[in-house]
């Protein structure tokens, strides 16, 4: 068994399943920005040359540039759709899962359905347990190094494969739950109309204005006194609720400011550093196949 058995052992294993995870995690992501961009960047090609063959893309002439302007913005605008990333990946992650089963059906001695088994549970890390590769010291006919080498190229391909695989199924979840909730027109998330409440202040007290309402001369005084730009500029003392949504608006305002401040100085410090910007799985199939608005 490949286990600790002692307790020095087991701490260790704590420790380094610290730092082991946290470096798998961003190996996966860094693999999953690399597959996602080679996908697209194949898929686009495809899509130029299906625009080529319908007559809607020219080709590019000596100075590079296209012959129609309007083609140029479609082409621009295209993002690869995640159902087709989707169905490589899961293509992908069959072919590895196929070849790595031929692999240890006759080396583990194992049924082709018990390693197929095994590679979804190990790609998925799982880890159940109960089928477990190379735990003997050698085996009949077989170089034990070209093996566990062979095994370690099946694990991690198998493994980027279907993280990658996960991170995009979860955006297809994520697009049927928003028609999901289209569809049943979120009823229950509605908000009930609130009726309007008149205004009230140091002034002119709500029972006044009550009285006042009924003659028509100062029913026009009032709704001028109720505009908070003429109450800015007259000495009219404001009551409490008004100046405390007055302040709300304008600490909205000033935090979307210091937002899009904040966005600027990051674009325009450069893009010199490989890991700035989101690092997450769903920020980057977000960024590369444009499904912010999901």
């Amino acid at each position: 068994m490949t286990t600790p058995q002692t307790l020095p052992g087991k701490i260790v294993l704590i420790f380094y399943g610290f730092l082991g995870c946290a470096g798998a995690i961003l190996f996966f992501n860094l693999f999953l920005e690399r597959i996602i961009t080679f996908l697209a960047y194949i898929l686009r090609m495809l899509h130029e040359r299906d625009l080529r063959r319908k007559g809607l893309l020219t080709n590019k002439d000596t100075n590079g540039r296209r012959g129609s302007q309007g083609s140029d913005d479609s082409l621009d605008s295209w993002k690869p759709s995640v159902y087709w990333v989707m169905v490589i990946l899961l293509l992908g992650a069959v072919v590895i899962a196929c070849c790595a089963s031929a692999l240890y059906t006759p080396v583990e001695n194992w049924t082709y359905f018990e390693s197929i088994y095994f590679c979804f549970v190990a790609f998925a890390t799982i880890g159940f347990g109960d089928f477990v590769v190379s735990q003997k010291r050698d085996y009949d006919n077989v170089n034990i190094y070209m093996y566990r080498f062979a095994n370690f190229l099946c694990l991690v391909l198998g493994c980027c494969c279907i993280y990658s695989l996960f991170n995009v199924i979860s955006i297809v979840i994520k697009q049927f739950l928003n028609w999901l909730i289209r569809r049943l027109d979120c009823h229950a998330c509605r908000k009930k109309p609130v009726k309007a409440r008149p205004r009230r202040n140091a002034i002119t007290p709500g029972h006044l204005q009550r009285h006042q309402k009924q003659g028509s001369d100062l029913t026009d005084a009032d709704s001028n006194y109720d505009s908070d730009t003429e109450r800015r500029g007259s000495g009219e003392m404001i009551s409490m609720r008004d100046f405390l949504q007055n302040n709300k608006i304008s600490l909205l305002m000033m935090q979307k400011q210091l937002y899009d401040t904040s966005r600027q100085g990051s674009v325009q410090q450069g893009s010199s550093s490989g890991f700035q910007g989101g690092v997450g799985p769903l920020a980057i199939l977000n960024k590369k196949l444009g499904q912010d608005e999901v």
